[in-house]
């Protein structure tokens, strides 16, 4: 979910995972994950190598009655990063039946304090009537956004070797709602970290993020 703000524990997936190494800089990786008492399957590989300053791969595989096909790629334009991904998914009963996504971002670290990026969001899955929103699949979380185009910006700003800010803005450009988001971290010791943050939804009656709460939080971690 792009509002959650704890990043720490993940849902995992019961899988196996197999790499084979065809160079330094090229392998091919498949993963298998059973589902239902291996009634259902998701199985996918991704072909990755390096051409020039340029990390590419392609993907390809069946996820949850879909079949897919996609690209990603990262690498340097002059002295900023540059990456991006996408995909196709078609539906295994009609092909014609599919949708596009592409993510293509940018980032840079400006100055030993300061670090920014931008990236651009396409959802071919999404739907441009605010009106017929499928808030069912989001509650779900069988979807993530429900619009088409979206663009974030974030970046940190090191104010002391111990404290850490971080602004983004996460904005669906389509309805123009969206959030920002507001943070601090600052080393308390070698192995602990203290965190106050914000989450501020913006937009019309009926848009995206009005359906999303406004928030603050405190986070603290340690290590060990």
């Amino acid at each position: 979910n792009p509002a959650d703000f704890s990043k720490i524990e993940k849902d995992g997936a019961d899988a196996v995972s197999m790499t084979y190494y065809l160079g330094n800089f090229t392998d091919l990786n498949v993963v298998y994950n059973p589902q239902d008492k291996f009634k259902k399957n998701n199985a996918a590989f991704r072909f990755r190598t390096n051409y020039e300053t340029y990390d590419v791969a392609l993907i390809g595989g069946y996820f949850d009655r879909q079949y897919i096909a996609g690209f990603d790629f990262a690498g340097n334009l002059f002295v900023a990063g540059i990456r991006g991904d996408g995909l196709i998914s078609m539906d295994k009963n009609d092909l014609s039946n599919n949708h596009v996504k592409l993510v293509l971002g940018i980032d840079n670290q400006f100055t030993s304090k300061l670090y920014a990026l931008i990236e651009y969001q396409y959802n071919g899955q999404g739907i441009t009537n605010k009106y017929s929103y499928d808030l069912a699949k989001l509650a779900k979380g069988e979807i993530i956004n429900l619009n088409r185009n979206y663009i974030f910006i974030s970046s940190n700003y090191l104010f002391t070797p111990l404290l850490t800010g971080t602004f983004s803005n996460n904005l669906n450009i389509n309805d123009g709602s969206g959030f920002v988001s507001l943070s601090a971290s600052y080393s308390l010791t070698e192995n602990a970290n203290l965190t106050f943050g914000s989450l501020v939804t913006y937009g019309k009656e009926y848009t995206e993020y009005w359906y999303y709460q406004n928030s603050v939080y405190m986070q603290t971690e340690l290590f060990f």
